[in-house]
């Protein structure tokens, strides 16, 4: 692997291009990111039908794409922490962030997703070129030995399970999820966006239209207290370093998500469990997977990210000291734009009839599966929803669903 060598030098006129662009990228990162249920991938896609058209130097096109890919990250932790907060009652099974939430520490919470993405991006610059060199001499054995290794990441989060009901529930989340991928994954139904694809409707009904459904009968946001972090410096640093170093794994091995690395994030980090390491490593890997995608494409050629492969779209050179001058400061618009909107989000929603919220939402997911995959789409909407609410009732882990892309690479579908 070689990647090319890295120089700093400092242009001006360039230097005050790269920032206008990144902003405007960091712009459409934060609508997309605010957006309840538009999914990376299919952010992805409409970026990779959008870049070749955009006017101007395809470097600066290039970065604009990047900032959005990474912005996205950190501003999609928004609308998961404040949309679908179940009734308190419902704690048990409710995400990591919506049970902050509900104990009145959602600006924390926030705070705790900015600062992992932040710390990922920070830590996965300077480590990019090693880390991505080692991983990218594992990944022929990763490859050709592929279903062992996700059926070895299947049977680990079963067995992290704490109860046996839990495991059983996981198993069978498993089972459906992927024969639901199996059967859908490969549709390609006419719809009325170009950049339509099955992960719109599968994982927002998976994911999203189950802790919608359950928020119906929530009390909503409860008012939130100080926005203090109540978690060691030490430790939040070292689950984001984690976080950072896994992000480049989940690039390498499909169906691995940003949620099954922090499973595993968790249990490797001393002390690590719980809510808050929950919430600073799911962020860390989301964000890191963004910038070691970009140290991939330099080293094998290949864009590992639905981003990337927008930015290959836009025939973007990979001038990486322009490009990583671009992702850090779009980490550090992220940043910012995570904890200004995140908490003004949170007293807007705070305000709001919460079932009428949650209604509009699932309003919103159906919209969505329809216009990326048609009718069929919003069929696989319904189906992968009541599929979705199988862990939430059993008090089983979500991440069992990742089944609907494990279960079919794991038979060679």
């Amino acid at each position: 692997m070689v990647v090319p060598a890295v120089e700093f030098v400092v242009d001006a006129p360039l230097t005050a291009q790269v920032v206008a662009w990144a902003l405007a990228g960091a712009v459409l990162g934060s609508i997309s990111g605010l957006i309840p249920g538009l999914h990376a991938n299919n952010f992805a896609l409409l970026l990779a039908g959008v870049a070749p058209s955009v006017p101007g130097p395809p470097l600066l096109v290039g970065i604009a794409m990047l900032s959005a890919g990474v912005v996205h990250t950190f501003v999609n932790a928004i609308p998961a922490m404040a949309l679908g907060v179940p009734d308190a009652e419902m704690a048990v099974t409710a995400l990591p962030g919506h049970r902050l939430v509900l104990e009145g520490r959602g600006y924390e919470a926030i705070r705790l997703s900015a600062v992992g993405s932040l710390l990922a991006v920070l830590v996965a610059v300077p480590l990019a070129v090693p880390i991505t060199w080692a991983v990218t001499a594992a990944y022929p054995t990763i490859r050709s030995n592929l279903p062992l290794v996700l059926a070895l990441v299947v049977a680990g989060l079963v067995v992290s399970e704490y109860t046996w009901r839990a495991r059983l529930a996981g198993l069978v989340s498993f089972a459906l999820a992927a024969a639901l991928g199996a059967l859908t994954l490969d549709l390609s139904p006419d719809a009325p966006l170009e950049a339509g694809g099955m992960l719109a409707p599968i994982f927002a009904g998976l994911f999203g239209a189950p802790v919608l459904i359950d928020a119906i009968r929530g009390g909503g946001v409860p008012p939130q207290g100080d926005d203090a972090i109540r978690m060691p410096s030490a430790l939040v640093g070292a689950t984001a370093l984690a976080g950072a170093i896994a992000g480049a794994i989940v690039g390498y091995i499909p169906g691995i998500s940003a949620a099954i690395a922090a499973v595993a994030v968790l249990l490797l980090v001393p002390g690590g469990t719980g809510d808050r390491g929950y919430i600073v490593a799911t962020s860390g890997v989301d964000t890191a997977n963004t910038i070691f995608a970009l140290f991939a494409l330099a080293a094998i050629g290949q864009p590992r990210t639905g981003v990337m492969v927008a930015f290959e779209n836009a025939n973007a050179p990979l001038h990486l000291p322009v490009l990583i001058a671009g992702v850090v400061l779009a980490g550090t618009l992220g940043f910012v734009l995570v904890i200004v909107v995140g908490d003004a989000y949170l007293e807007f929603v705070g305000r709001v009839s919460y079932w009428r919220i949650s209604a509009t939402v699932l309003g919103l997911l159906f919209v969505l599966s329809y216009l990326f995959t048609g009718l069929v789409g919003v069929v696989v909407f319904v189906v992968a929803a009541a599929i979705g609410m199988v862990p939430v009732r059993y008090r089983a882990r979500r991440v069992h669903l990742m089944g609907v892309l494990i279960g079919p690479l794991m038979i060679g579908l």
